[in-house]
């Protein structure tokens, strides 16, 4: 029946009596009302606000500078970016990157450059999903952070270093936040159960299965489970006794009305990206081909899973098939020109090529060893042969002595040093016996012969 077809009486009474029900429970949702207002109320992100973790240790001095916070949604961005603004007692202005434009960000730097003037106090400004301003609108941030008249703090799903203009990110700094652990979403059910007054005035028995239901299906997304707690509590009917409410797994998956357990930014977001990962990595393309159109189907974005593509590029295939990057970089442009659902057939491709790819990791272990040296000889430096010799004091220091050019030899190979003497010896890059690499490793071991043992 609808609720407001009135021809069954014709007094009108069944519409005011469903409307005085929705006047009732006019509430702000669960969610809002439980967000927390202190750090003490605030839940998970440890890593970052446990003690003597970077960001505890700034507001506990209380110096608070330009930061990004990067995560999934339902992790806390926007309430963290809210506690700090509490805690600092600055003037707060809270906007979204999706609904407002540069006029009222003009505004706002306006008003924190007259603040900073005649006050000396800088504006907070929290902006949601930031990656959304274009180039421009992030540069018209750069000045008014630079000079300290305004604090942003930044909130994002995507990745900083491919969505945040480089200026804007040497001026800030970039706190990951992770999604919630399955004893930080308990804690927030308890914290609803024990708290909100509502949900005090009923007799709710959340069961085990239904606990455990509710945190299974919220993809790690707090905002997500309070909502479906919500709903199955107010959906529910009593038991028969008509006193107490009980929750179990079943009244908690018909809340969430899944039509997909694919959820693009929480748990099995991060899991079917794994999946297609180590499918491309162990060369299955069909396994690929499953996880890719898992991800298309549920609304993934496309340049998120061709970046994933571009890294495997380098990391699992390498010089086997040098190829593999070209294709993979290709993939990625394409699709951001292209869009779905043509970007679809690009992608299928790509992880059909990756996945088919001779596979070698040689690239990856060279550069981390190398880096690892690097640290550990801080001291190292250029050995003279190998400098610059663009002055006459230099030549006089022997700079750029004893080189030879390699063009002047034969097969363009002059067989010399240049790694420091303390790591003459160190081998960082060894070619795999597969794809192209193979032949690689035949050359450079008829080049070097006994200097360098690329078998060990």
């Amino acid at each position: 029946m609808n609720l407001f077809d009135n021809s069954s009486n014709n007094d009108g009474s069944d519409n005011n009596a469903a409307a005085n029900k929705f006047k009732n429970n006019i509430l702000q949702p669960l969610a809002e009302r439980l967000r927390p207002k202190s750090l003490y109320e605030f839940f998970g992100q440890n890593h970052i606000l446990g003690e003597d973790k970077p960001l505890k240790n700034m507001l506990d001095a209380g110096f608070i500078r330009s930061m990004i916070f990067w995560g999934p949604p339902g992790s806390g961005k926007t309430t963290l970016a809210t506690i700090i603004a509490g805690i600092s007692g600055y003037e707060f202005y809270k906007i979204s990157a999706v609904s407002s434009g540069v006029k009222e960000l003009r505004e706002i730097i306006d008003k924190a450059n007259t603040n900073f003037k005649y006050y000396g106090k800088p504006v907070l400004i929290f902006i949601d999903e930031i990656h959304r301003f274009n180039k421009s609108q992030q540069d018209i941030l750069l000045h008014s952070i630079e000079e300290g008249s305004l604090i942003l703090i930044g909130a994002t799903t995507e990745n900083p270093s491919f969505e945040i203009n480089s200026p804007i990110l040497s001026r800030v700094t970039v706190f990951t936040l992770y999604p919630l652990f399955e004893e930080d979403l308990n804690l927030i059910i308890d914290r609803a159960l024990a708290s909100d007054e509502t949900i005090k005035k009923k007799k709710i028995n959340l069961e085990e299965d239904g606990r455990e239901a509710l945190i299974r299906y919220s993809g790690s997304d707090a905002r997500i489970m309070l909502n479906a707690l919500e709903t199955a509590i107010n959906t529910a009917k009593p038991d028969i006794n008509g006193d107490k409410i009980i929750l179990d797994a079943a009244k908690i998956e018909e809340a969430y009305l899944r039509t997909s357990k694919y959820d693009k930014t929480g748990e099995e977001h991060y899991n079917t990206i794994s999946a297609f990962i180590k499918s491309l990595r162990g060369s299955d393309p069909d396994g690929a081909v499953f996880w890719l159109a898992k991800m298309l189907d549920s609304g993934e974005d496309v340049k998120f899973i061709a970046r994933r593509m571009v890294i495997l590029a380098s990391e699992d295939v390498g010089n086997a098939e040098p190829d593999a990057l070209n294709l993979a970089v290709s993939c990625f442009n394409a699709v951001n020109v292209i869009g779905m659902p043509e970007a679809r057939i690009i992608l299928s491709q790509t992880a059909t090529y990756l996945a088919s790819c001779p596979k070698s990791n040689a690239s990856y272990l060279a550069i981390d060893s190398a880096l690892n040296d690097v640290k550990k000889f801080p001291g190292l430096t250029v050995p003279l042969h190998l400098r610059n010799a663009p002055t006459k004091l230099m030549k006089e220091l022997d700079y750029h002595k004893g080189y030879r050019y390699d063009h002047n030899y034969e097969n363009h190979f002059a067989k010399q040093k240049y790694l420091p003497e303390e790591l003459s010896n160190k081998i960082y890059y060894r070619p795999e016996d597969t794809g192209k690499e193979k032949e690689i490793k035949a050359h450079l071991e008829a080049l070097w012969g006994e200097s360098k043992n690329y078998r060990e």
